[in-house]
Formats: structure tokens, C-alpha cells, sequence
């Protein structure tokens, strides 16, 4: 408090009104994996905010690297920033003792999205999901192999068998095998006037997901998606197949801009794209959609995303992917809003500020349209007061508050029940 000793006016600044709560920001991607150009920085992540930046640090000669392919993918998609980090030719996404992996991501806050293009084998899987986990303010977009042959191996999570005498001395020539067919294939989609027919054959590589599964294990900070995408590789003008997850994350930077992080990233076109891997029916995307995978289609004259499910599993609170993503937006946001609050007063002039504060960010969430309910007191509640924090809490210097959401969910399943009309019954009504 300012002490006036000498009489006279004093003008004094009070903090009047709300501290705003800023949203975070949930478009900015990660991509992990193996650069076109040999030289390019290995073990570092690199902000990267335009093709032409991209291909001025890793770019090659061509053919395109999975990573490459993604990351021109995410920009025609819609993305604007993101950061790769080169983990070089005998590199790995889950990294060594010394040579880093994805974890370099862990220090970027701003990082929303993370994705390792093409690298479907356990290892990788469990690296990326283990990385969001850990993190919890970013989602996986994860891709299932190439030339899945079936599909109800997309129900299991992908293993590793131990090593044996055989497989070790085995694993140089499975590498190389791996490399023969990614060879053979890019070879072929350079010579392709159209794409091959469905299902060719699955990429080689050490620890490969065996027909035991091919899915990413369960969790609700991933979303998989499939088949493969047919694509012009922007180095050599071939068409190639390419794994879908960076023009994904493109689409999941374009919707939240255009619409919110709460808007399902489904429904829409996925650009670049020239015709897939091979056609899913409905019945097996079924399959699919009930195994938490998210299918690519050819839908209404286009080829779309056709699901918006993480792998947490149908029975799970976050089986829906805006729903996780708005969550974790939320959360991150609400705690970088109110580090004012540490070390002030704990009392119950604190309590109604943060209340307030809070209060101020939820609502214009639901004037967004990312809560549900007709009033605010449907949408959330915001809960601090001497009952979520008692005596013993105060002493020990905790300040607690209660925050309810109640998020919209996307209209997955669109039901018309359609029934006989006799005119003049009491049963219709005018529109």
C-alpha cells in the first residue's frame, strides 16, 4: 500500500476489469523424420513457416522423402508454421542415447500437432503417442501402413516380436529388403501414367508391424489415418504414394482457422490428393470407425477425410477428436492466462478474480460456438470458494478451482426417419 507523507494530489493506476484469457494456438505442426538433403541439420528442430524455407534447409534432388511429401502437404493444406526436426539416415523417431528424437519437441509450447510421416512401425507409434501423453497440449496424427492387405489387422495394435538369433542376424537384410521395395515402388510411380492397382506391397522396415496388427495402440492423444494418398511429388513432378498425415495436419490447421479448434476436421477436401491407395467400402470403413480409425475417401466428388475419432476407443469420453484438441486448447490456455495469480493472496478476493478471469474465456468460447447448451449455465460452470479450498489447502498454498465444459459434439451419424404422410392427418408439420 503507497504511504502519503506530503500533502498534494496523487494519481494512481488501479487494475480494473477482467486480465483476458488469450487462446492458444492449436495449427502449428511437428514433423519428424528423414530429410532429402544429407547435409541438413540432424537432431535439431527447426521453425519452418513456407515450402520454399523448407526446401531451402532439407530440400533434395527428389524423389521426395516421406517427410518432404508431408510437409508440402501440411502448407497446400493450409498449414502456416510448423517445425521438423531431421533425424538423419540412420536416425529413429524414438531417438538414442546419442542421437535425439522426438522429444526435442518437448521444450516448443507451441506445438499442437505432431506427426511422423510413414513411420508406422511399433517403435515410432509408441514414441509419438508416448511424447503427446507425456505432454498433454498436442495431438498425434498417425498413419497405418502401406498395402494393408486386411483390413481387420487395423483392429490390433502393432507389436515387435523379440529379438532372436535369427531375426538379428536377419535385421540388416530386412533393412535392405525394406529399401529394395520403397525403390521398386518409387520406381514404379515415376513411370505411372495412373495409379497402380490396390494393394501393393507393404513397405519393408526393421520392427515392422506384423499381420498380428497394424494399429497404433489405444489413447486419446492420437487420431490414425488410411490408406495412402496419391500425390505429385513437387521435386520430380511423379506421381508417388505418400502417407496422408501431413496434408491432415494441413486440414486440421486450415479447419481451426477458418472454424475453431471445436469443428471437426472431417468433411473436407483433401488437396493435392489425386486418388488413393485403394477405395474403402462403407461396410469396411465401418470396421474402421468403430476401431477408432479414421478413414480418407472418395466422397461427393472428392477425396475427403471420412472420420474424426482418436484411438481412445468408443466407450471413452474423448473417442471424439475436437473434443480431446478443444480440451487440451482449454486447459493450456487457462493456465497461461492466469500465472498472475501465483503468489497473490489466497482469499476470497483472489477466488472472484480467477473466477471472473475464467468465466470471461468460457464465454466467449460458447458465443463461438464450442460449448452446448442455451445458457451459459448449460455451457460451464466455474467453481472457487472457500469450499474448493479449505484451511488446510490455504496453508499449504494451493488455490483449487472446479471448470465444467460442456463441448460440442460432432454430428457423426445423421438419421432421417422417413414415413408416409396422408394428407390432412395430425401428424405433419409446416416447415
Amino acid at each position: 500500500m503507497p504511504q502519503y507523507l506530503t500533502p498534494g494530489v496523487y494519481v494512481e493506476e488501479v487494475m480494473e476489469g477482467t486480465r483476458p484469457i488469450e487462446g492458444v494456438g492449436t495449427n502449428v505442426a511437428a514433423f519428424i523424420g528423414r530429410a532429402d538433403n544429407l547435409e541438413a541439420p540432424v537432431g535439431v528442430p527447426l521453425a519452418v513457416n513456407n515450402w520454399t524455407q523448407y526446401r531451402t534447409i532439407f530440400g533434395g534432388e527428389g524423389p521426395s522423402s516421406d517427410l518432404t511429401l508431408a510437409v508440402h502437404g501440411f502448407f497446400l493444406n493450409g498449414g502456416q508454421r510448423c517445425y521438423v526436426l531431421n533425424i538423419g539416415k540412420n536416425g529413429s523417431v524414438a531417438g538414442t542415447s546419442s542421437q535425439p528424437g522426438i522429444d526435442k519437441f518437448g521444450t516448443i509450447d507451441e506445438i499442437a500437432i505432431v506427426a511422423a510421416p510413414g513411420e508406422t512401425d511399433a517403435v515410432s507409434l509408441e514414441a509419438v503417442i508416448s511424447h503427446c501423453e507425456s505432454m498433454q497440449d498436442r495431438v498425434a496424427v498417425l498413419d497405418f501402413p502401406q498395402g494393408i492387405t486386411d483390413l481387420n489387422t487395423l483392429t490390433r495394435p502393432a507389436t515387435v516380436t523379440g529379438p532372436t538369433s535369427s531375426s538379428s542376424s536377419g535385421s540388416s537384410g530386412s533393412s535392405a529388403d525394406g529399401a529394395a521395395s520403397d525403390a521398386e515402388g518409387a520406381s514404379d510411380a515415376e513411370g505411372a501414367e495412373a495409379p497402380p492397382p490396390a494393394s501393393p506391397a507393404r513397405r519393408g522396415a526393421p520392427g515392422a508391424p506384423t499381420e498380428e496388427g497394424n494399429a497404433s495402440r489405444e489413447t486419446d492423444w492420437a487420431a490414425q489415418y488410411g490408406p495412402y494418398i496419391w500425390i505429385v511429388d513437387p521435386v520430380t513432378g511423379k506421381l508417388v504414394l505418400a502417407p496422408p498425415s501431413g496434408h491432415v495436419a494441413g486440414v486440421w490447421a486450415r479447419v481451426d482457422g477458418s472454424r475453431g479448434v471445436h469443428k471437426a476436421p472431417a468433411n473436407e477436401i483433401v488437396r493435392g490428393a489425386v486418388g488413393l491407395e485403394y477405395a474403402l467400402t462403407s461396410s469396411e470403413q465401418g470396421l474402421l470407425n468403430s476401431s477408432g480409425i479414421n478413414a480418407i475417401r472418395m466422397i461427393n466428388g472428392g477425396i475427403r477425410i471420412w472420420g474424426a475419432r482418436t484411438r481412445a476407443g468408443s466407450a471413452s469420453p474423448w473417442k471424439y477428436l475436437p473434443v480431446r484438441r478443444l480440451f487440451a486448447f482449454a486447459e493450456e490456455s487457462i493456465q497461461q492466462g492466469t500465472n498472475w495469480v501465483v503468489f497473490e493472496p489466497n482469499d476470497r478476493t483472489l477466488w472472484n478474480l480467477l473466477r471472473r478471469d475464467v468465466i470471461a474465456f468460457l464465454r466467449r468460447l460458447w458465443s463461438d460456438g464450442a460449448l452446448f447448451g442455451a445458457t451459459e449455465r448449460e455451457a460451464f460452470f466455474v467453481k472457487c470458494d472457500a469450499e474448493t479450498n479449505p484451511p488446510e489447502n490455504i496453508d499449504a498454498g494451493i488455490l483449487t478451482a472446479l471448470v465444467g465444459m460442456a463441448p460440442v459434439k460432432p454430428a457423426e451419424f445423421i438419421v432421417f426417419k422417413v414415413s408416409q404422410y396422408v394428407a390432412g392427418s395430425a401428424g405433419g408439420e409446416e416447415a
